[in-house]
This record gives structure tokens, C-alpha cells and sequence, in this order.
């Protein structure tokens, strides 16, 4: 028992890492050291500040993984970042999956910044979203509630239209909601309507001046309209966006598709767990990936809950229900083997006639 405890000793090294900037030392600790305190729960090695030099005891392999995450962290700061809890969380998240792509680049991707507020990407799925919608001409973002993919393809709109890549954005949605038809709603129809799509407006006040938006809509330089208002409509030179795409028929999504015009951009976004859509009606979100899966210059982006960025239970009630969803799904398909079995038996046994 000594022994293994002296070789396991012996296995421990210290690594040093100074710093020299007391501002960067102050945000690597965080308020009341809260930062520091997450370190040390994440970390296996142990980590012990003095001053300006931070000294991690641990394994080689231990050690190497702290020297990374606090390396990352500096670089973030160095870039004007003041740390948080949860940039720590998404930093150690995306180091744990290996990529190639560093956390200090990702989470400084910067897409637009009005009023001291700045959107980017938040984690690594986000980012390769974001980066798909620069490199083809259609982009499907497909994921649960929270993840950001209506809300990224609207900045990329703003900022496509901002540089001049494009003369117009076109936002729309199918008017579809859960247990409401809008005939039995009060109001015109345009009233009717403007609940759907009031989530893009208040996306675009978050990244545009609010008193330039209807000076722009009165231009046609921004429309926000029902899906039913494309049909007939060739697109050019416009950033389109389909939200809640999980809700338009195949027929629809091929009638969207087809509005494609020169010198234009379509991001579809939509969650496939979420139809709204009439019994036995099929979801065109759903179908058009078996559709479209291998031409080229469309791209279909799968965000997950470990790119959701709303509250922390947001991720785990995504994957409490992809539990739930996958056990109904098991239990259906062991029914209706039994049903089978028992039919290919010539049905009860013993049945008195």
C-alpha cells in the first residue's frame, strides 16, 4: 500500500504558467475566485495561485490537459473577453472533444456587434454552423429548441446585408401552431399572422437600430412574411430564411426551395421533434434530407443539446425527452414483433372453440 502511494507520488510533476498581466490573473479568478473554484472541481490536478503564477501538480497527462484549458482562457482575455462560469463550461466542453478547432477561436468568431453587444457562436456546433452558412448557398440548421440556429442565421443576414453581399432579407415562417388553426383566432388575418412571426422582429431588433426597421420594411429591404406569400416569387440577390421549417408539407419545402434565385442565400432552420403538422402529415423537414443529401452545395448542420446555450436544463430536458422518444420507439417495435409472433402462431393457444 506505501508503495503504490510512493509511486503514485512520484508520477506527480508541477507545471508553472505565469502571467503577467494582473488584469488577465484577475479574470482567470473571477469574482470572489468563482472561476478558480470551477478550475479546481473540473480539473484532476490540483491548481494553487500565488501572485502572478499558477502552479498545477498532477499527472504529465493531467497537467498538460490544466496547461491547455488555463492557455485557452489567457487567450481569451488577451482578446477582451471577460470570463464567465459558462465560457469556462463551453472551453472545457469543446477541449474534451478533441477538435481541431480551438475554443479561443470559436468563442471570439465575431458576427455582429451593435450597441456593445456582440453575437457569435457560442460553441463548437455553433460555429461550424455559422462557418456552413459562408460556404454554401443553402444550409439546413437542424436541432432542438435553444441552440441558436434561427437567431445565428439572422445575424448572417444582417451582416451579408450590412457588407452589400446582398440587397434585401426575407424572413418567413409557416403560420402553424400546436392546437391552433388561425381561422378560430380573433382579428384580420394580418393580426392573425403577426404572433408567428413576431420571434423574427424581435430577433432583428436585437441586431438593428429599431427606428431604422420599419424605414427598411417600408423599402423592401427586409420583408417578414408567411411561407404561403413566396409561392410564385423568384428570389435574387436575398438572404432567405425559413424558420420552423419542421412544419411545412414536403410540398411546401419544394415550393420554398424553388424560390431560389442568382445571387441569393436560403437558410432553412427547424426542429424535427417538434411537428406541429396534422396527424399522418408528413414533416418536409424530415423528408428533404433524404432528398437533397448528396447534392452538392447544400449542407445540413445537426445542432444537439450540447449546443444549446438557454439555461442549463434546457439541454437536459433535449435529452430527458430523446430518452423518452427512443424507449416509446423500442416499445412500439416489441409490440408489434409480439402481435406477429402470435399471428405466425396461429393465434391463442388453447382457445376452446
Amino acid at each position: 500500500m506505501t508503495g503504490t502511494d510512493s509511486s503514485n507520488a512520484a508520477a506527480r510533476v508541477q507545471t508553472r504558467i505565469s502571467v503577467s498581466d494582473p488584469k488577465i490573473m484577475v479574470n482567470l479568478l473571477g469574482a470572489k475566485d468563482e472561476i478558480l473554484r470551477l478550475i479546481e472541481r473540473i480539473l484532476t490536478s490540483d491548481v494553487h495561485v500565488r501572485g502572478n503564477e499558477i502552479t498545477i501538480t498532477g499527472a504529465p497527462a493531467d497537467n498538460a490537459t490544466a496547461e491547455r484549458l488555463f492557455s485557452e482562457l489567457i487567450e481569451l482575455t488577451e482578446k477582451g473577453e471577460t470570463l464567465s462560469v459558462d465560457a469556462v463550461r463551453r472551453t472545457v466542453a469543446m477541449l474534451e472533444q478533441n477538435t481541431a478547432e480551438r475554443p479561443a477561436e470559436v468563442l471570439t468568431l465575431n458576427i455582429l456587434s451593435r450597441r456593445g453587444k456582440t453575437i457569435r457562436p457560442k460553441t463548437l456546433g455553433q460555429k461550424r454552423y455559422v462557418d456552413a452558412i459562408d460556404e454554401n448557398t443553402i444550409v439546413f440548421g437542424i436541432g432542438p429548441a435553444g441552440t441558436g440556429k434561427t437567431y445565428l442565421a439572422m445575424a448572417k443576414a444582417v451582416q451579408a446585408l450590412t457588407a452589400k453581399q446582398v440587397s434585401r432579407i426575407i424572413l418567413t415562417r409557416p403560420a402553424v401552431e400546436a392546437g391552433e388553426r388561425l381561422g378560430f383566432l380573433p382579428g384580420t388575418l394580418n393580426e392573425k399572422i403577426d404572433p408567428y412571426l413576431r420571434p423574427l422582429y424581435d430577433a432583428l431588433h436585437d441586431m438593428l437600430d429599431p427606428e431604422s426597421i420599419p424605414r427598411l420594411m417600408q423599402a423592401g429591404t427586409i420583408e417578414v412574411a408567411p411561407l404561403a406569400y413566396m409561392r410564385g416569387r423568384t428570389l435574387n440577390d436575398a438572404f432567405i430564411i425559413l424558420d420552423e421549417a419542421q412544419n411545412t408539407t414536403p410540398e411546401q419545402m419544394k415550393m420554398f426551395l424553388t424560390r431560389l434565385g442568382f445571387g441569393a442565400k436560403i437558410v432553412v432552420t427547424g426542429d424535427v421533434t417538434q411537428v406541429d403538422l396534422p396527424g399522418g402529415t408528413s414533416s418536409g423537414l424530415r423528408v428533404v434530407r433524404e432528398i437533397l443529401r448528396d447534392v452538392d452545395d447544400v449542407h445540413f448542420a445537426e445542432l444537439s443539446s450540447s449546443d444549446v446555450v438557454r439555461h442549463r436544463l434546457v439541454a437536459e430536458i433535449v435529452d430527458a425527452y430523446a430518452r423518452f422518444d427512443a424507449d416509446q420507439e423500442q416499445q412500439a417495435t416489441q409490440s408489434v414483433h409480439a402481435v406477429q409472433g402470435r399471428a405466425a402462431s396461429g393465434g391463442r393457444p388453447n382457445r376452446r372453440r
